[in-house]
């Protein structure tokens, strides 16, 4: 098949292509340095011809409000359409554990707004929804730092690899449309505040991390299970530990 993998130059595009192409799909990566653009909707008709399947893998460049509101729902307005033009067959879209849980969140309300405009097209879709990925540790810890101090909520976390990430949605993505949700986690749950504990420590980062129940996790209020997924969730196979003894992962802070 043709699949078109928008976002297909990222951290997780660029791993399912590899992963589609491994299977034997022509998988064509889309981002604007490849000319396609889904906020503009330079290059879509193009890209899509012959297109089966498409994977939307992209990211806002913005955490603001509304700047992220306008990019989910701005590009994946214009993709679906595009999509629906070029006979697409099935949208699959990367989306966020807990994005219905998590009202005050300004990036996961994005995230529902987009899932919904998925929703209500005539494309038949799958929706992967994953959990935090491994490589964001350190970009967390930063945003809940104040001084030396890391505070984040005790709450649990199911944090997975992004290669299994990718793979996961390359799985789907060769498969039938769900027309559902699908989630995906890691093979392990930790407490918060120990999963960025355990990724700082593996980076001689000398911050301390301290388990706060009212910390906010990027503004938002956190409950026991709001980051983790159902029972009936896809497990990756990819272990924390493992991960950070072979991964190059980020140095810690000057």
């Amino acid at each position: 098949m043709k699949i078109v993998i928008i976002g297909g130059t990222g951290r997780i595009g660029s791993k399912v292509v590899a992963c589609l192409r491994g299977d034997g799909h022509e998988a064509v990566p889309a981002a604007p340095s490849t000319g396609v653009n889904t906020i503009t909707g330079e290059g879509l008709a193009k890209v899509l011809t012959g297109a089966a399947v498409v994977v939307d893998v992209s990211d806002s460049p913005s955490f603001d409000a509304e700047a992220v509101m306008k990019f989910f729902t701005t590009s994946t307005g214009n993709l679906l359409a595009a999509e629906a033009a070029a006979g697409v067959r099935h949208h699959v879209a990367l989306s966020v554990v807990g994005s219905d849980r998590i009202p005050d969140s300004r990036y996961l309300r994005a995230k529902i707004a987009q899932e919904t405009l998925i929703r209500n097209s005539p494309i038949p879709y799958s929706i992967v929804r994953a959990t935090q990925f491994f490589e964001f540790f350190k970009s967390i810890a930063d945003e809940e730092t104040d001084g030396n101090v890391v505070r984040v909520p005790p709450v649990l976390v199911q944090p997975m690899a992004a290669a299994d990430v990718a793979n996961a949605v390359c799985k789907v993505a060769e498969g039938p449309p769900l027309n559902g949700v699908v989630e995906v986690g890691g093979p392990q749950q930790f407490r918060f505040d120990e999963f960025i504990r355990q990724g700082l420590r593996a980076i001689h980062d000398p911050r301390e991390v301290v388990a706060d129940p009212h910390a906010r996790y990027f503004g938002a209020e956190l409950s026991e299970r709001s980051l983790v997924p159902d029972a009936d969730a896809r497990l990756g196979e990819i272990r924390f530990e493992d991960w950070l003894k072979q991964s190059a992962v980020p140095a810690a802070r000057a």
